[in-house]
């Protein structure tokens, strides 16, 4: 389809799918697990600085998995396509996201659509961290936008839980002869939660309801400039060497080195929040984001104390947007990496907030490897 063919891009619906009852921050611990039958010398500390109050997990306490990554991301889809009026059946395109999928191969969005029993669609995974979803929404807006499917979802899940079992850490180097494990795998155990959201795109908004206009998705990867920030698969000191990652040492190798664990260099992430804020500043220096027409911001952040960061830096310059435009439900749900731009939206949405004519601008950084997305809508 040419240029001049484009079509417009509606949000129509939207889904989320939280598993398990909230758990409290007095309870977390039971369900990941203690490392060595040990309560975690950073858990608490942890807990202060994301501001989390509850989250979901996909395990017992006994660490047995209630659902599937793909399950919950089917789930969560299937509330999308409800959500627009729509059935399973007229889904075209289905795009995934996820840091870890439930399989090493085959990827995440064969997993899902087999979940949905789903007929013969096209379908594509993007893996990554976070900002995975606006890469997957991306996909899904341009299949629309192009004419090659009039009905696509974007979907994102996550199963961070299972990684944080006792067993993924002891018996490695990241545990100590006292037997706690390095801060930089602990603490992660207390920041990441399980659940999965997705979205609806048509060519036309819904009939019955508030619909949003995707307007423009940008993506930006630093990863030229930054070694892994967040990862899992190789050891800490030489992360940014592919030689030495999982696959080339063998699982048995690579899980006592510590190379299986989800792991986060700190001092790297200070660094990598100011170069996500100057991304954000290119685009109000070039006119891409207005500061003052955008009504609501959805920010994903993994911590309160993240947000804090950056509206230190923005509010000393004119790409600030006011605090009271942003919409936030970490405290309630916690950080589910690619999925909680989706969950954060599905609430924004059933909220009754929207008013059409409004912009409503979602901002995914992502720590993996120094990524931020950005995605403007309009409410029509």
């Amino acid at each position: 389809m040419c240029a001049g063919l484009l079509r417009d891009v509606y949000i129509t619906g939207t889904g989320a799918f939280l598993p398990g009852d909230p758990v409290g921050v007095d309870t977390m611990e039971t369900f990941i697990g203690r490392i060595g039958g040990r309560s975690s010398a950073v858990g608490r500390r942890a807990l202060r600085w994301n501001g989390v109050e509850t989250r979901h997990y996909a395990l017992t306490p006994e660490g047995r998995p209630l659902h599937s990554n793909a399950s919950m991301t089917a789930a969560a889809t299937k509330s999308a396509l409800e959500d627009a009026g729509l059935s399973i059946g007229q889904l075209g395109h289905l795009a995934t996201a996820t840091t870890q999928g439930d399989y090493i191969v085959p990827g995440h969005a064969s997993a899902v659509h087999a979940e949905l029993g789903a007929g013969p669609i096209e379908i594509a995974s993007y893996q990554s961290v976070c900002a995975s979803a606006l890469m997957a929404a991306k996909g899904a807006w341009l299949q629309v936008r192009t004419g090659e499917a009039d009905v696509a979802a974007a979907a994102a899940g996550e199963f961070s839980s299972r990684w944080f079992r006792p067993e993924f850490y002891e018996g490695t180097a990241l545990v100590d002869v006292r037997g706690r494990a390095r801060v930089e795998a602990d603490f992660l155990r207390f920041t990441l939660s399980d659940g999965a959201g997705a979205v609806v795109m048509e060519p036309r908004p819904r009939p019955d309801g508030p619909s949003l206009k995707v307007e423009w998705i940008d993506l930006i990867s630093l990863a030229g400039r930054f070694d892994p920030c967040m990862w899992a698969g190789s050891t800490f000191a030489d992360r940014a060497d592919m030689k030495s990652a999982w696959s080339h040492a063998g699982p048995v190798a690579a899980h006592a080195a510590g190379s299986v664990a989800l792991v986060q260099d700190f001092e790297l992430l200070k660094i990598v929040i100011r170069a996500w804020i100057g991304v954000w500043l290119e685009k109000v220096d070039s006119g891409r984001i207005v500061p003052d027409d955008v009504d609501h911001l959805l920010c994903h952040y993994s911590a309160r104390s993240l947000r804090e960061e950056i509206v230190s830096v923005l509010k000393s310059t004119a790409a600030m947007i006011p605090e009271e435009k942003w919409f936030s439900n970490l405290p309630s749900v916690g950080n589910i990496g690619a999925a909680s731009i989706w969950v954060m939206l599905d609430e924004f949405m059933k909220s009754g907030r929207a008013r059409t004519g409004e912009k409503v601008l979602l901002v995914v950084p992502e720590s993996g490897r120094a990524m931020v997305g950005f995605m403007m809508c309009e409410v029509v």
